[in-house]
């Protein structure tokens, strides 16, 4: 029989999963997401999460509360009566009484092969730290940050110039597919549970404005890792002296490269770039207010020769 449950997710990468499970039939009590954020160039404009948007469709139910830590939030949630939650980057705490608040728990997605890069950025986290390996994993939640035992694994490649969007674009789709099997095996009641190891485990902590700047000084695969990393979102950048100004570009597309110089120095005319150790050469770059290109588009429009210098 079909379950009974409660979507909470907010932002696209939740929105395979949410569809997934009412694909898969099971009845969705109620859907909570975030609350509108502004959007838009001037931030004027109140948008609904692409979850939000994606149950409305669908015409079920929507729930957007600030905070699950009141007793009338609590309440709302428990007479729902769901079976079980399934929770895919909501972005809001679940205390204990809506972790309790189903017949069965509460069930989490997580984007990492757990205990390593438990928190708020672990794809990221998994391609700036050049992991060759990552995955989806069906978590029973508990009080701690993704502590709990997992119920399924899929582990994916990560290619070595793989950028984090296109990593999250894979997960997401992988995310759906273990998260129905999950759905699938607890409706006929025999999902097994495994305790995470103790050792292991890293946090991925989120990304700050203050590290996204590159450091030419660090070796080539650190910086490629930083770039591929961060890529399409924030974007690792540096200034470029362009007509007689410094500046900011978004660097968004690199692989490794042979040669070396003086780190931020420009080594030929395809743009490879000297670091501490080895070069990088930047496929892909975005200047202020413009639209990603690929590095030959950009040359032509920079006029950035041999001997230039990156900061």
């Amino acid at each position: 029989m079909p379950l009974r449950l409660v979507f909470m997710g907010t932002p696209e990468f939740s929105v395979p999963t949410f569809k997934a499970l009412a694909d898969a039939g099971h009845e969705i009590a109620a859907v909570y997401t975030q609350p509108q954020r502004p959007a838009g160039r001037r931030g004027l404009e109140l948008t609904k999460s692409p979850v939000h948007q994606a149950a409305e469709a669908l015409g079920l139910p929507v729930r957007t509360p600030r905070s699950l830590k009141g007793e009338e939030e609590q309440q709302a949630f428990r007479a729902l009566e769901a079976d079980a939650a399934v929770v895919v980057a909501y972005g809001l705490l679940l205390p204990k009484p809506i972790l309790e608040g189903t017949r069965l728990g509460a069930y989490n997605g997580h984007a990492s092969l757990l205990p390593r890069w438990r928190g708020a950025a672990p794809i990221q986290r998994a391609v700036m730290a050049g992991d060759e390996e990552t995955g989806m994993m069906v978590m029973k939640m508990d009080e701690g940050l993704d502590t709990g035992p997992v119920a399924m694994t899929w582990k994916v490649a990560i290619g070595r110039d793989m950028t984090a969007g296109e990593l999250h674009d894979v997960l997401k789709e992988a995310g759906a597919r273990l998260m129905a099997e999950a759905m699938a095996v607890l409706e006929v009641g025999g999902l097994p549970l495994t305790p995470q190891p103790t050792e292991g485990a890293t946090y991925a902590r989120k990304i700050s404005k203050e590290e996204t700047r590159v450091d030419w000084t660090r070796p080539a695969q650190e910086v490629h890792n930083h770039i591929r990393g961060l890529a399409p979102f924030p974007g690792a950048w540096c200034e470029i002296q362009l007509g007689g100004r410094k500046e900011r570009v978004k660097l968004l597309r690199s692989t490794l490269a042979a040669g070396g110089g003086r780190p931020g120095e420009v080594v030929d005319g395809d743009l490879a770039v000297a670091c501490g150790e080895g070069a990088v050469r930047l496929l892909e770059v975005q200047r202020a207010g413009g639209k990603p290109v690929a590095a030959g588009d950009f040359l032509r429009g920079a006029k950035i020769g041999k001997g230039a210098r990156l900061l």
